[in-house]
């Protein structure tokens, strides 16, 4: 387009509504985080509806600053206002988004992974208009507590559930003892989710980032799960075999060598092994991505998931849209003959690979 075309007026309106309304909803996005890290959101739902007063005194915190933050939210919609008394309080459906840990639709994790961004916008914008790489450990730390806040609600939700029993054979091998190794497994929640429901089953995690898998082995230590190791490993440089199944949970994209990683796995795999892969939801077409739930992850694999895999050897940069043709011709490639999509859900893409 040049300057001498006309412009729609109505076309720019509404661009112009739509991109405000999202900057006003990335300040909002600070509010939660404010109100997530302080336990503000748990303290209204504890105390129902208060005066800022009210709150101010049972928060020991600044009333000046409760005043304008409340308002904030309110004018979100994040949290309640009722008018009549001035008092504010939080709705079931407005305590599941931002204070019910846990909870599927819970959002903090996924907030917080975007305020890691911002945090460090200054190396992002290096990182994208270099070009070069970016390791995962040169992220702030609310991205590695983000990402785990934000996928682990989905993996309480269905990994045993559905994702296990879709694959061939494995939930009875778990069940009757297996050994399984969950790599690039992040803070463990997967790892000892897998521990504590199979306690017949010995469950390897491995991850290349030291101070995730110190968080897992803290984590499982305070849990007193005896069935669980934790090693910090690059994800082809694993060193046991004779596996049942490996799992790799929404970090297959990230990794700069990703067909290398699936060979080995098949490597480490028993003859009757199974591989378990799980991706971010996407379409093998862009055009069937133009989402805003895709908007989010090819947000983030531009921040986060192309430069962690631009860190790396081979460097392929899947990206977290890779879509399941793609992901296929990966473990095709790696040697996995007998691929297919076992479960789905909105966000995921479950794959059985077997040798």
């Amino acid at each position: 387009m040049n300057q001498t075309q006309t412009v729609n007026e109505e076309k720019l309106m509404d661009l112009f509504q739509n991109v405000f309304s999202q900057i006003s909803g990335s300040v909002g996005l600070m509010m939660a985080y404010l109100g997530d890290q302080t336990g503000l959101y748990r303290k209204i739902e504890a105390i129902g509806p208060c005066s800022v007063e009210e709150l101010a005194k049972d928060s020991d915190m600044d009333e000046r600053y409760l005043r304008e933050w409340l308002s904030s939210n309110a004018a979100h919609g994040y949290v309640t206002y009722d008018a009549e008394v001035n008092k504010f309080y939080l709705t079931p459906e407005q305590a599941v988004i931002f204070c019910r840990e846990g909870e599927p639709q819970c959002l903090q994790g996924l907030i917080q992974g975007v305020i890691g961004q911002m945090a460090t916008q200054d190396v992002a914008l290096d990182v994208f208009k270099t070009g070069r790489g970016r390791p995962w450990s040169e992220h702030h730390s609310c991205c590695f507590c983000g990402t785990d806040r934000f996928f682990r609600p989905a993996y309480v939700s269905h990994l045993v559930e559905e994702w296990i029993p879709s694959i061939t054979g494995l939930e009875d091998k778990l069940k009757s003892g297996g050994k399984v190794a969950d790599i690039g497994c992040g803070l463990g929640s997967t790892t000892i989710l897998m521990a504590e429901t199979y306690p017949n089953s010995h469950i390897y995690g491995y991850d290349f980032h030291e101070p995730s898998i110190e968080e897992a082995q803290e984590r499982a230590k305070e849990k007193g799960l005896t069935n669980i190791t934790f090693e910090v490993r690059d994800s082809k440089d694993i060193h046991d075999s004779d596996f049942d199944a490996a799992c790799i949970f929404d970090a297959l994209h990230d990794m700069g060598d990703p067909i290398g990683v699936a060979k080995g796995i098949k490597d480490i795999l028993k003859d009757n092994g199974s591989f378990m892969l799980v991706e971010p939801f996407a379409e093998d077409n862009l055009k069937d991505n133009l989402t805003p739930s895709s908007a989010m992850m090819y947000g983030f694999s531009t921040l986060v998931c192309v430069p962690t895999s631009r860190s790396q050897e081979v460097a392929l940069c899947l990206g977290a849209q890779a879509g399941p043709k793609k992901l296929t011709e990966v473990l095709n490639e790696a040697g996995f003959e007998k691929v297919r999509i076992s479960a789905t859900t909105t966000s995921n893409l479950v794959f059985e690979a077997m040798k």
